[in-house]
């Protein structure tokens, strides 16, 4: 059972009941101390309307029984006195006991706000965490894409170049030595030369770029795609011409 709940319960059992027998002792007691004061005044009166006729002896009978009248009033009193002493402790006993399970109830509340706070605190921390983790994954898979597509562009457009360059210098060669083209084939060729067109053979003669710009080959030489003049205009591979019929 919990403070308050105890505190309520002990408070709906107990301090009444105490409470009220307390109280119907007292208005007891002062029911009786009042009826011995009435008979206190009528005694007295009697006796000083007897005084004159009265002997010593009995002056002092009735001295006497008076005087044992105040007493029991005083008794009466003495006891209610008590009583009230007593019920007032009582209450100060529940109040010290009602403070103890106040505080004690506080603690425990503000010690539950401060876990769940902690708590809180702890799960934003958390899904903080789990957020910045994502976004570092998220801009590293970013940035490597983006290496990725500067580099394949870095090469295809070295290999342009090199391409451009390769079947400028052997059309240069050509036009220097005529009718050295047949020749040209049966020279050795460089093993980390780049190859291209659909032959798979090196640069040579003049070549043709496919304006594809996704053309996994991209140059071609003329003799190979049926070519004795540059076309006029884009032109495109016959299998970049074929894909681009079947879209």
């Amino acid at each position: 059972m919990t403070s308050a709940l105890y505190l309520e319960h002990y408070l709906d059992k107990h301090l009444p009941i105490e409470l009220q027998r307390n109280f119907t002792l007292m208005r007891d007691l002062d029911t009786r101390a009042q009826a011995v004061m009435r008979n206190i005044d009528q005694m007295a009166d009697e006796f000083m309307s007897n005084l004159k006729s009265m002997s010593s002896e009995k002056k002092k009978e009735k001295m006497s029984e008076i005087q044992q009248q105040y007493n029991k009033a005083k008794e009466y009193g003495d006891d209610k006195v008590q009583l009230a002493i007593q019920t007032y402790e009582l209450v100060d006993k529940h109040i010290r006991r009602l403070d103890s399970d106040l505080a004690r109830f506080e603690s425990e509340i503000h010690d539950k706000v401060l876990t769940t706070t902690r708590t809180q605190e702890e799960q934003i921390a958390t899904k903080r965490g789990r957020k910045k983790t994502k976004e570092k994954e998220k801009k590293k898979k970013t940035a490597s894409s983006e290496e990725d597509t500067a580099v394949k562009a870095a090469a295809k457009r070295k290999k342009k170049t090199i391409g451009s360059g390769g079947a400028s210098a052997r059309q240069t060669k050509e036009e220097e030595s005529p009718g050295l083209g047949t020749e040209v084939l049966d020279m050795p060729v460089d093993p980390n030369e780049p190859t291209y067109c659909l032959c798979h053979q090196v640069s040579y003669g003049e070549m043709i770029g496919c304006d594809n710009p996704d053309c996994p080959i991209e140059w071609f030489h003329f003799a190979c795609v049926g070519l004795t003049t540059k076309p006029k205009g884009k032109w495109f591979c016959p299998k970049c011409t074929a894909d681009r019929k079947k879209k």
